[in-house]
C-alpha cells in the first residue's frame, strides 16, 4: 500500500466523500424513510413549536400535543441548532449524522490502535466502514450516531486509565452520556470495563472510572425509566419501553432464521465479510487471545439481553445489529490481518468491501417513483392553513404527513374511507383527508377541493355537491 492508502484518516475521508452522494436527497429512500421524519418531525418542531429539548413532539399529534417518549433527541437539537442558523431543510441531518459517525471511526481506530497493530486497525476500520454503516452514517437516525459518541468516551476513558488526568474522566462522561442517552444500545460497550477489573492498570484509576460510569448510567435511567413513562401517561402517546425478557426470548426463538440473517447478511449487507468474522472467530481461540475473548464474551452476553430485550424489534429492523457490528469488524479484521501474502491479502479486502457497498448502493437515490410525494406541502399550502389538522392515508408511515408539513392523523386505507372514522376526527378538529391515489383510489362523501392524478383532498366539513354554509 501506498503511504496515504495505507492511513486510516485518508479511508474514512474518502468514504465520507461517496457517502456525500445524494445527501441533499429527501427522506424518501424506501428503507426506513418512516424512522428518519420521525427524527425530522422532532427537530422541525423544536424550531417551530417549542425548543425544550424535554419535550420532543411529532406531527402526527391526533389533535393533542404531539409530545411523545422517546430515546434522548441530542441529534435531533443539533439539528434544531443549526436549523436556527441557517434555515431549516431536510437534509442537515444527515449531514450531521454522517459528520459524527465518521469522527467515531476516527476514535473506533485510536481505540483499537491501543491494543492492535495497524493492519488489523486498518482492515477492521475499512470493513466498518463498507458495513451496515455505510447507508446508515448518512440518514437522520442515531444508531451510527449514538455509537460513535460511545467511542469517543470510551477512548477517553482508557486514556484516564493510561494517564489519569481530570479532563479524560471529564470527556469520558460527558460522551458516553450523550452515546447512552441518544440511544440505550450504546450502552452495550460499558462491557468491555470488566475486563479491565483483571488489568494492570491502577486500582485508583479503575475505581474512578467504575464509579464515573454511574453517571451516564443514572441518567439514563432517569430518561428512559422516569421521564419517558411520565410523558407517556401525561401525554397519552405509545411508548416503546421494550418487550419483557419472556416475552422478548419467545419472539425471538420463534423467528431464529431472521434473528441470523441480522448477523450473515445485514451486518455487513453480505457474506463474504460475515465469512471472515467466523473465520476470525476461530483464529482468536486458537491464539488463546485471552483479551478478546474476554472482551468479546462480555459485550457478546450484555448484547444478547439487548436482543431478547428487543424481542420482533430486532430481527424487524435491521439497524438493530448496528452497536455489534463494530465487534464484528474487529474481528473479521483480525482474521485478515494475519494474511501472509500480500495478493490474498489485499484480494479479501476488496471482494469484501465491493460486495457490502455494492449490495447499499442503490439506498443513496431515490426512485422516480416515489418523488410525487414531494408536490404534498405545496398542495397542503394551496388548500390549508398550517395550523389546520389533516389526515392522511400513511398506513402506519409518517412520511407524507411530515411532508405535507401538517399535523394531525396518519390512517390506513380502510380508516380513510370510513365514516364513523371521518366523524370522530372532525370532531377532534379534523379539517382535511388527503388520500393517496396511488395506495388508495377511493372517494368519500365530501366536498374536493383538491384532486390529480396522485392526491385528492376533501374538505370534511362540507359534503359533496354542498356548499359551504348550507345545512
Amino acid at each position: 500500500m501506498t503511504k496515504f492508502t495505507n492511513k486510516i484518516e485518508f479511508w474514512i475521508f474518502i468514504f465520507f466523500l461517496i457517502r456525500m452522494i445524494g445527501i441533499t436527497a429527501p427522506p424518501l429512500e424506501i428503507g426506513h424513510n418512516w424512522r428518519q421524519v420521525t427524527g425530522l418531525m422532532v427537530a422541525r418542531n423544536f424550531l417551530e413549536v417549542d425548543a425544550n429539548i424535554l419535550l420532543p413532539r411529532i406531527d402526527d399529534n391526533q389533535s393533542k400535543s404531539g409530545i411523545i417518549g422517546m430515546e434522548f433527541p441530542s441529534l435531533n437539537y443539533v439539528y434544531y441548532c443549526i436549523s436556527e442558523i441557517f434555515g431549516y431543510t431536510h437534509w442537515y441531518g444527515r449531514l450531521i449524522n454522517l459528520f459524527v459517525s465518521s469522527i467515531g471511526l476516527v476514535f473506533f481506530s485510536k481505540i483499537i490502535r491501543r491494543f492492535f497493530n495497524h493492519k488489523i486497525v486498518l482492515v477492521s476500520t475499512l470493513f466498518l466502514l463498507c458495513s451496515i454503516w455505510f447507508s446508515f452514517s448518512r440518514k437522520m437516525m442515531p444508531d451510527t450516531y449514538c455509537i460513535s459518541l460511545m467511542f469517543i468516551g470510551l477512548y477517553y476513558g482508557i486514556k484516564h486509565l493510561d494517564q489519569g488526568k481530570i479532563i479524560n474522566i471529564s470527556l469520558y462522561i460527558l460522551f458516553t452520556s450523550l452515546a447512552i442517552l441518544s440511544k440505550i444500545p450504546a450502552g452495550i460497550y460499558f462491557a468491555l470495563l470488566i475486563p479491565m477489573i483483571f488489568s494492570d492498570f491502577s486500582r485508583t484509576r479503575k475505581i474512578m472510572i467504575f464509579s464515573a460510569t454511574l453517571i451516564p448510567i443514572s441518567l439514563t435511567y432517569l430518561w428512559y425509566f422516569l421521564w419517558n413513562p411520565y410523558l407517556s401517561k401525561t401525554y397519552d402517546v405509545w411508548y416503546n419501553s421494550g418487550k419483557s425478557l419472556p416475552e422478548g426470548f419467545n419472539e425471538i426463538i420463534s423467528h431464529l432464521n431472521l434473528v441470523f440473517k441480522n448477523f450473515y447478511f445485514n451486518s455487513f449487507s453480505g457474506y463474504i465479510i460475515f465469512v471472515f468474522f467466523l473465520f476470525g472467530l476461530f483464529q482468536i481461540i486458537k491464539h488463546r487471545n485471552k483479551f478478546l475473548i474476554y472482551s468479546i464474551s462480555a459485550l457478546s452476553a450484555v448484547f444478547m439481553i439487548y436482543i431478547f430485550k428487543s424481542g420482533f424489534f430486532f430481527y424487524h429492523h435491521s439497524y438493530y445489529i448496528i452497536p455489534f457490528v463494530p465487534i464484528m469488524a474487529l474481528i473479521a479484521g483480525y482474521c485478515i490481518a494475519h494474511i501472509k501474502k500480500r495478493w490474498i491479502f489485499i484480494s479479501c479486502i476488496v471482494i469484501g468491501l465491493s460486495e457490502s457497498i455494492l449490495n447499499q448502493q442503490h439506498d443513496f437515490f431515490i426512485k422516480e417513483s416515489e418523488k410525487y410525494k414531494l408536490e404534498l406541502e405545496s398542495i397542503a399550502n394551496l388548500v390549508s392553513a398550517k395550523n389546520e389538522l389533516i389526515a392522511i392515508n400513511g398506513n402506519g408511515n409518517p412520511q407524507q404527513l411530515y411532508l405535507t408539513h401538517r399535523k394531525g392523523w396518519i390512517c390506513n386505507d380502510s380508516q380513510i374511507t370510513d365514516e364513523l372514522f371521518i366523524e370522530n376526527i372532525q370532531k377532534k378538529g379534523c379539517r382535511y383527508i388527503f388520500i393517496n391515489k396511488q395506495s388508495c383510489n377511493k372517494s368519500i362523501n365530501k366536498k374536493i377541493v383538491f384532486s390529480n392524478e396522485n392526491y385528492t383532498v376533501y374538505d370534511i366539513n362540507t359534503l359533496a355537491n354542498q356548499t359551504k354554509g348550507t345545512k
